[in-house]
């Protein structure tokens, strides 16, 4: 059994080999390390061993699903938390109380719907809620997300929002052989998002792209948020 000192020993080095990729990826295209937020992906990591992550300097976390953000969130300490997986109307409300951000807005009724709710939850004066609106840029049936065609009109829908604040878009790439196959979708992203916000200030400049196996090449085409698990805490037990 892994003692508590070698586990944040261990997710210590993880965290700096991936800031390292970062930081290499970084230099080759001329950003700022520190310009790029790393989210550690912590689905079926249990919460004891969250707590040491979060003694490792992982204080950004990030769950798929409402139920176990809602079971971690009151017993580890000293994190904030990312929702990023596809999220049911009848779960909003509980993730309005538990994330800190939404990265996985898909419709613009969601998008209303959490408006209203952050008023309800957060009462007034509003603290607004950070979204991202995410976007299947690869049209693939298997993913979630606005279709690109689709978020112009969307996001004119969204732009009166006042509890939530469009804080960029998000996306998950399809599955591919190497990680530089994964370029042409993070290029799509970052295209979408110049060609948005030029005729709209609703929109921010946030970039919530790569995964780990992708990360730096995310970051070489703009990422501004890596969601990266497995690199941090090694392959997820099978079901």
């Amino acid at each position: 059994m892994t003692s508590p000192t070698a586990e944040v020993d261990h997710l210590r080095a993880s965290r700096a080999a991936v800031l390292e990729r970062i930081a290499g990826a970084c230099g080759r295209v001329g950003r700022d390390p520190s310009s790029i937020q790393l989210i550690a992906v912590s689905k079926t990591v249990p919460a004891e061993r969250l707590r040491s992550a979060v003694a490792a300097g992982l204080t950004a976390l990030a769950e798929n699903r409402v139920q176990e953000a809602e079971s971690k969130v009151g017993v580890v300490d000293g994190a904030t938390w990312d929702l990023v997986g596809p999220l049911q109307s009848n779960k909003a409300r509980k993730a309005v109380e538990v994330a800190a951000v939404i990265e996985s807005v898909d419709s613009v009724e969601l998008g209303r719907r959490l408006d209203r709710l952050v008023r309800e939850v957060r009462g007034l004066p509003v603290r607004r809620l950070p979204i991202y609106l995410q976007v299947n840029v690869d049209d693939d049936p298997s993913k979630f997300g606005f279709a690109p065609a689709e978020l112009e009109r969307a996001l004119d829908d969204l732009a009166g929002l006042e509890a939530v604040e469009i804080a960029g878009l998000m996306t998950i790439g399809k599955l591919v052989e190497s990680a530089e196959a994964a370029r042409p979708t993070f290029v799509g992203l970052r295209r979408l998002s110049e060609r948005l916000r030029a005729r709209s200030d609703a929109l921010g400049p946030g970039l919530s792209m790569g995964m780990t196996d992708d990360y730096p090449i995310a970051v070489e085409e703009g990422a501004t948020v890596v969601r990266v698990g497995r690199a941090i805490f090694g392959e997820r037990p099978r079901p």
